[in-house]
């Protein structure tokens, strides 16, 4: 079984990518399971590029696959509002202050308005300079109040209309059908037996 890092140390997002390459034969670890790790600058203009950084800074590191992404919520009220600063919108990677800064930025903004998109590019380097990049993008509406406990960042005021419920709603099945990361990994799905 060969192995495969997927850039992060968000627990959630490590499993639904780890779901999706189970029919690949691959161990797939996280940043949670190396000892040491190089210092990341996120410092892109774009989701694909931060999510370039990621993998190239961890590919040198490490020499194995990595698996990166960059994701971000656009609220369309607040002119693409937290974008590539998703994660770190009210601090660093806090969701609940996060939640709690979009809750007061949309206090005054009416239901009607409150059109969002969660946008995720996944870039995919292996030690060859083999690489693959896909995209995925979900569109919702922003609550006021956060409603479920799965998922993570975001999901408890992302509604999604033809489901009429939050991304923290649904099981893993089912947000995996309709996610920004979902779709971008069955685009990357095409693609990847060859790329690996």
């Amino acid at each position: 079984m060969r192995q495969l890092i997927v850039a992060t140390k968000n627990k959630g997002k490590a499993l639904e990518i780890s779901t999706f390459l189970a029919p690949f034969d691959i161990e797939v670890l996280s940043l949670n399971d190396l000892k040491t790790l190089p210092e990341i600058v996120e410092d892109g203009n774009s989701f694909a590029e931060n999510a370039m950084i990621k993998a190239e800074t961890i590919c040198e590191a490490v020499h194995l696959p990595v698996l990166a992404d960059d994701s971000g919520l656009m609220i369309e009220a607040l002119d693409g509002e937290p974008g590539i600063y998703s994660a770190r919108y009210a601090g660093d990677h806090d969701d609940a202050a996060n939640n709690q800064k979009v809750i007061k930025k949309l206090k005054n903004v009416p239901e009607g308005q409150r059109q969002a998109a969660f946008h995720t590019v996944i870039v995919g380097i292996k030690p060859d300079g083999g690489q693959i990049m896909a995209e995925g993008q979900v569109n919702g509406i922003m609550l006021d109040t956060p409603q479920g406990t799965n998922g993570f960042g975001y999901d408890p005021l992302f509604f999604y209309e033809p489901y009429q419920k939050t991304l923290a709603q649904m099981s893993a099945i089912e947000k995996n059908k309709i996610s920004h990361r979902g779709k971008a990994l069955e685009a990357l799905a095409r693609d990847f037996k060859n790329w690996w």
